[in-house]
């Protein structure tokens, strides 16, 4: 009888737990109870691996995905989804007629892209699902107040021709992350116009959506027919000033960690890592993590980023290197092979993703969705069934 080999140790791992991602639809949902709920899962699901939790929301509710690029949604297709998605960064030329043909729902911000859309649907023979989109003042993506009745009219005019079906009509908050700022109360009147516009013009839209993580968490008033919450799928907050995530009964997904690749002892006035910016103030222990900024983690991070070593937070000593950075352990000890926690839930006692954001000065979004493909990750909670 031939026994499976044994795995082998992994250098790295980013530990993606799916129970705590499905509890976290769950309790979103809870929040935005008269509304329909998007996953968002673009960026590989903030890298976390769009697949597996994709299936995961699902699973525990959410009616529909959201992506940015088309390729990121025609993926999931290919995967086997077969529920609502959502894909709405485009440019010219960009794979109109695949999407369509996959009963993906495509936004469009301007003229020229619902004129690509509409040819696309002549070519494939198909109906597009349309969400059009209104730059209420967030100033990126989406059609300016001057612009919008020339694209309902033109939207309208598709749907009489059966090329278009307006399917949604939505905005995106510039600071909903920032409780009580003015720009919220504006955008929602502007939204709101907006949507009485598409009335007026004949346009009756399946979902009307502006609602992102903070706004699910904290504007009721902006939960509409649907809610896309994104960070907060994956259990962080969308920033200190709406709260923690167990505030809102979430839990952070995603646990990075390493195995020590070597330990050694060396005496005062040691320089470590590139340019020396590190010297140990006295006889001490160094032990070696096999991760750097090509596995994602951030070279500012160089001095100040924490980490779990041998029972204590420690802190990068001396330059992240590419592959590779440092910590002191002082007079403590630990063997090659013990791991070493960068970020997890906290409940451990390990730096969180939102440590990490404030010592490098960023926000967890991005901490998380740099973590590069050279580290596996591994899944926790698979299921094979919705439940």
């Amino acid at each position: 009888m031939t026994t499976a080999p044994e795995p082998k140790p992994l250098r790295a791992r980013a530990e993606i737990n799916l129970d705590a991602l499905r509890a976290n639809v769950r309790a979103l949902r809870a929040h935005a109870p008269s509304a329909e709920l998007m996953a968002v899962v673009k960026s590989n699901a903030y890298g976390h691996g769009a697949l597996p939790c994709a299936r995961a929301a699902r699973q525990a509710g959410a009616g529909w995905l959201g992506t940015a690029t088309p390729e990121e949604a025609l993926a999931l297709r290919a995967a086997g989804d077969r529920g609502r998605i959502l894909c709405w960064l485009w440019t010219p030329g960009g794979p109109w007629a695949q999407a369509i043909d996959a009963d993906i729902d495509v936004s469009a911000s301007a003229l020229w892209a619902l004129n690509e859309i509409i040819a696309a649907a002549r070519t494939t023979g198909r109906t597009a699902r349309v969400h059009l989109k209104a730059d209420t003042g967030l100033g990126r993506n989406g059609c300016q107040p001057a612009d919008w009745p020339e694209l309902l009219a033109a939207a309208r005019a598709a749907e009489a021709e059966g090329t278009v079906k307006v399917t949604g009509i939505w905005s995106h908050f510039a600071c909903a992350d920032e409780p009580g700022h003015p720009s919220i109360a504006a955008q929602l009147t502007c939204y709101r116009e907006a949507l009485a516009s598409a009335e007026r013009a004949g346009l009756k839209p399946e979902v009307r959506h502006m609602a992102n993580s903070p706004a699910t968490l904290t504007l009721p008033e902006a939960h509409f027919d649907l809610v896309r919450p994104g960070v907060s799928v994956y259990g962080l907050s969308p920033s200190p000033e709406v709260g923690v995530p167990e505030d809102f009964g979430l839990r952070p997904v995603m646990r990075l960690s390493a195995d020590l690749a070597n330990v050694k002892r060396v005496s005062g006035g040691h320089g470590v890592s590139y340019g020396h910016t590190y010297t140990t103030p006295g006889e001490t222990t160094l032990a070696l993590i096999p991760v750097g900024y090509a596995d994602g983690i951030p070279r500012h991070a160089s001095g100040t980023g924490p980490v779990l070593v041998a029972g204590k937070w420690r802190t990068v000593a001396g330059r992240v290197a590419m592959d590779q950075f440092v910590v002191d352990l002082g007079g403590d000890w630990a063997e090659p092979g013990d791991e070493a926690v960068l970020f997890g839930p906290g409940d451990q006692g390990e730096p969180t993703a939102e440590d990490w954001a404030h010592a490098v000065g960023t926000i967890g979004y991005e901490i998380v969705t740099r973590i590069s493909h050279r580290v596996p990750r591994v899944y926790v909670g698979e299921r094979g069934s919705k439940e």
